[in-house]
Order: C-alpha cells, then structure tokens, then sequence
C-alpha cells in the first residue's frame, strides 16, 4: 500500500503547563531568581532563594562587665532611624519577651540603673511587585517527516497565579550597655527577606523569629 500523501495537524495542547521553559535570571545583586519566562522575566508564584532564611550575627565584649549579661534590670529604648511606630511596638514587644526569657527585669524605670539595649529596625524593598502579565501563552513547532507527512504542534500554558508582592528585607540591630559607664557589651544583627502578604511572615511573626534568631544562646557570640 502506497503511503498517502497530505497534511496531518497534530495538535499537543498542554492544558494548565504551569512551568514554561526558561533560562535562569539573576538580580541586580547577583542572586538567582528562580523560574522564569523565555523573555527572561520571573515566572509568578516562583519563591526566591532568599525567602525566609534569617541571617544572624551577634558579638560579645572581651571585658569583666559581660558577666552582667542576662542579669538585673534593664530599660528598652528605640534608636534613631528605624520604623514607625506600628512596626516598633510589634518589635519592641517581641524583644522584651526575649529579654525575658534571657534573664533580664524588663519593669524597672529608667533611672534603676543596670544595663540599656537600644534597637533599629529597617525594612528595605530590594524587589518590586511582579508586573501583570497575559496569562496565557505558547508557541507552534512545525515538521516535515520522510514521506511528506508534515505536523504542526502547539503548546499552551497557562499561568493562573496572581502577581505576588514586593520582596522585603527587614533588618534589626540591637546594642547592650552598660547604664552608668556606657560600656558597650553586647550588640547583633538580624535580617530576613520576606514576600510582602505572605501569611507564614506576618509582622508579629517575622519581630518573633528574628529576636529569637538574635538571643539564641544569649549571651555567647553567633553567626547564622
């Protein structure tokens, strides 16, 4: 039997392709942005690599007033260029309590003496919101085979994701002196990168994990 001869369409359609192929992209600081578009642009709803991983860095003073660490009374004052006041009552309440815990009488008025902490919290957008976008595309493949039998193929894919928020870095710092000689004991740094709206980093949440991230182990040195 002789092979006919026309032209057969096939057509492929990939219904809800949710990950459409695509190079890796870099920020403007160099960290990869995870999936993204054939035109170089993130995909929706692809987390990047630097939510949610809290970065801690504390250091202790080599002197004998360190052994008051985590003892007595001490008065919380926020420093000059942090947030609003909504954003500092969440964070400073999340300090006390930390404070708390570590040992610390967070009651007494300011002129009781013992040790001052001072704190700074920043919050930074490092990236904008994702931009609307069509969320349908695709692209047509065309091929001829050895008999002249010839296909065309066609890929859709659908992106039902909503445009997600702008990514923030919130930062803390935090200094512990001592009241009467000014000595510097103690100080940290804290920082995480969240999704604006994501529901697992609330402003409660996010005050909570970073003081916890900044005492742990108080008062001993940490780098995570």
């Amino acid at each position: 039997m002789k092979p006919m001869r026309g032209v057969m369409i096939g057509a492929i359609v990939a219904a809800f392709s949710l990950v459409p192929a695509g190079a890796q992209s870099y920020d403007a600081l160099g960290y990869p942005m995870g999936p993204t578009y054939n035109d170089g642009s993130p995909f929706y709803g692809s987390r990047d690599p630097r939510e949610g991983k809290v970065q801690a860095t504390t250091f202790v003073a080599r002197s004998p007033g360190v052994s008051a660490l985590g003892h007595g009374t001490i008065v919380v004052e926020p420093g000059a260029g942090g947030t609003g006041d909504a954003d500092a009552a969440a964070f400073e309440s999340a300090l006390v309590d930390q404070l708390t815990r570590a040992g610390y009488r967070t009651d007494a008025p300011s002129t009781a003496g013992g040790q001052v902490v001072e704190y700074v919290v920043r919050h930074d957008v490092i990236a904008p919101p994702e931009p609307r976008r069509n969320p349908v595309g695709g692209g047509v493949s065309v091929g001829v085979g050895n008999h002249g039998w010839s296909g065309v193929g066609v890929g859709i894919g659908i992106d039902l994701s909503k445009p997600r928020g702008p990514l923030i870095a919130t930062q803390l710092e935090a200094r512990i002196r001592d009241t009467a000689t000014k000595e510097l004991l103690w100080q940290g740094r804290a920082e995480v990168i969240t999704r604006d709206g994501d529901k697992h980093w609330t402003l409660p949440m996010t005050a909570e994990r970073l003081w916890a991230a900044l005492f742990k182990g108080f008062p001993r040195p940490i780098s995570i």
